[in-house]
């Protein structure tokens, strides 16, 4: 089955997270769903491609949220063997002067047309290693720094070693985001000098050749987003040192009789990490910039931002885009099969949405959407919203720099718009565990919504998944977005509302700067670099004398169909991962 797979050079894109599918938690957020829908898309256009990450066995967390709405955390276990195949080949590496071995799983991710993409899953879960090593891959972003630096080993060198353990042949690799970053140093390793040919002062590894091989992505202008490890813990975890002859004394002599296995010696010296990746201390995306030659932020402001945060590098702007089939509800699906029945492969046809597609049709793909999302509110929360009354959505990952409590900054005037045109809010989103502020936030979310009980219905939905992520965006009827500036540095899940018809009122900031034409797309909220209470004043504005005027100001619908049409034809058509992948094709791997 892998011949399929290794017979021609491939693409290899190492991230963190993936979201393969929903009952697969090997995601926590937004990167995850990138970069899914990066390999879907490769799938869908028959792209030569191969997704390396962790199997993360515990998942991230599963949800639980109490009457106080205090966050309860539950692991989120899943068995690979259910959706996976067990792979033959297990690498070492040197960590804290043993030897841990990785296997891997295949999964194969299978596009609409036919295209398939393997994803090779990371797995310490051996028997080969003690209790330590077998729980690297248990957690995704779990422990303290230590298990953080492991667990990128495993990523970035391990993923490395594997695939050229299991015969893959790499054309290129894109790491998406910082975490993968140790991937270079095993190519530097493997493109080193030989001694004896160096002259004195020649430089010891062929830095040009791995940067040609790399790209980067960097997804974030938020600091904490951007790992660095102390040097200390480096030198202890990150044992260089130890070559051939060591690895062998501390490995199973069994499991190397059973498996293929790749044992290299030492791995870089630290004087060149350090010129790589900072003298302070290793900063992965300090490493992954000078490793790579090409490099791209998720959209044009957040590559102005990042030339900024990296002065002296050169940040292209490719901004990100979903995959059109997977965020896209049934009724539109049929809707756009009929009327654009290439859209699946060539989302821009939807251009042609506004022209071509009967307004009474959308409104009903969309009344078909809403009410699914109807449903499951109620499945879930027992909660029973009105179809006719318009709903506000709002799904993020639950931290302070997405500011999900700025729509109940001021809950008199909320209750005195509501009164006057009333609407529904669903909310969603998990805090990691670690981030005691945006746990705060959704017991605060609790509070405002009991505070509005009576006047604004309002319903948080637990454990956000990609599930329940594409029921609730596609059933809302404006979805909303309110980070602070500049910290989103693109944001997904409005490009998925508008594969829905669903208009976004955001806060411009990320992709909605490029996506907003203003009451044909959606609406913005403040100006640029405006306070909180700027904001807020601008959002309670735009739903009061905008917004929900537009949804109660005609019997036919025809003004709000028109902005329907307009997410539809003007940002579905361009803000998908079909348009990023090709992108990514033209400029980044084939160069």
């Amino acid at each position: 089955m892998l011949y399929e797979f290794t017979h021609e050079p491939r693409i290899a894109y190492f991230s963190m997270e993936i979201a393969l599918r929903n009952e697969i938690p090997t995601y926590a957020g937004g990167l995850g769903m990138l970069a899914g829908d990066t390999v879907r898309s490769a799938a869908d256009l028959h792209l030569p491609l191969v997704g390396v990450t962790l199997v993360s066995r515990s998942g991230y967390l599963r949800q639980e949220i109490d009457a106080q709405g205090h966050q309860i955390e539950h692991p989120s276990p899943w068995e690979p063997r259910d959706f996976a195949q067990s792979l033959d080949a297990k690498v070492a590496l040197p960590i804290e002067g043993r030897a841990v071995w990785v296997g891997a799983w295949l999964y194969v991710l299978e596009g609409y047309g036919g295209g398939r993409e393997p994803v090779i899953l990371l797995d310490t879960e051996l028997d080969e290693n003690r209790p330590q090593g077998r729980e690297i891959t248990h957690y995704l972003y779990g422990g303290d720094a230590a298990y953080r630096l492991k667990q990128e080993m495993v990523l970035g060198i391990g993923g490395v070693r594997m695939l050229h353990a299991l015969g893959f042949r790499i054309r290129h690799f894109h790491m998406n985001e910082g975490h993968s970053a140790l991937l270079g140093v095993d190519l530097l390793h493997r493109y080193a000098y030989p001694e004896q040919d160096r002259r004195p002062g020649e430089p010891a590894y062929d830095i040009p050749r791995v940067r040609e091989l790399c790209s980067f992505t960097t997804h974030t202008p938020v600091e904490a987003g951007h790992d660095r490890f102390d040097y200390a813990l480096v030198g202890r975890v990150l044992d260089n040192f130890i070559g051939v002859e060591g690895l062998a004394r501390l490995a199973d002599e069994n499991a190397m009789r059973r498996s293929r296995l790749t044992l290299d010696e030492s791995i870089l010296d630290f004087a060149t990490l350090k010129h790589l990746a900072g003298e302070d201390a290793l900063n992965m995306t300090r490493l992954a910039l000078n490793l790579s030659e090409y490099v791209n932020g998720v959209a044009k402001r957040h590559a102005e931002i990042s030339r900024g945060m990296f002065p002296g590098y050169r940040v292209h702007a490719v901004t990100n885009g979903v995959h059109p089939l997977t965020w896209t509800a049934e009724g539109f699906r049929a809707l756009y099969d009929r009327y654009l029945p290439s859209w699946c492969h060539e989302p821009e046809q939807l251009v042609r949405a506004d022209c071509c597609i009967p307004d009474t049709a959308i409104l009903e793909a969309h009344r078909q959407a809403k009410q699914v999302l109807i449903d499951r509110v109620r499945a879930l929360t027992a909660v029973d919203l009105q179809p006719n009354i318009p709903i506000l959505g709002f799904a993020r990952r639950m931290t302070a720099y997405k500011r999900p409590d700025l729509l109940f900054a001021e809950l008199e005037r909320l209750k005195a718009i509501a009164r006057q045109y009333p609407f529904q809010i669903v909310l969603a989103g998990k805090a990691h565990p670690r981030d005691d502020g945006g746990k705060r936030l959704i017991e605060q979310l609790h509070a405002q919504a009991r505070a509005l009980d009576g006047v604004v219905p309002v319903v948080y939905l637990p454990d956000y998944d990609m599930a329940i992520a594409q029921t609730l965006i596609a059933g809302v009827d404006v979805w909303l977005n309110t980070p602070l500036r500049p910290f989103e540095a693109s944001g997904t899940s409005g490009m998925k509302a508008a594969f829905n018809g669903v208009p976004n009122l955001s806060v411009l900031d990320g992709w909605w700067i490029e996506g907003c034409i203003e009451g044909v797309t959606g609406w913005a909220i403040g100006a640029d670099g405006g306070s909180a209470d700027i904001d807020a004043r601008s959002l309670y504005d735009k739903l009061e004398q905008v917004v929900l005027p537009l949804y109660y100001g005609s019997n036919d619908g025809a003004e709000l169909v028109k902005v329907m049409k307009g997410a539809i034809s003007k940002n579905a058509s361009y803000f998908n991962s079909h348009r990023m992948m090709r992108r990514y094709v033209t400029e980044a791997y084939i160069r």
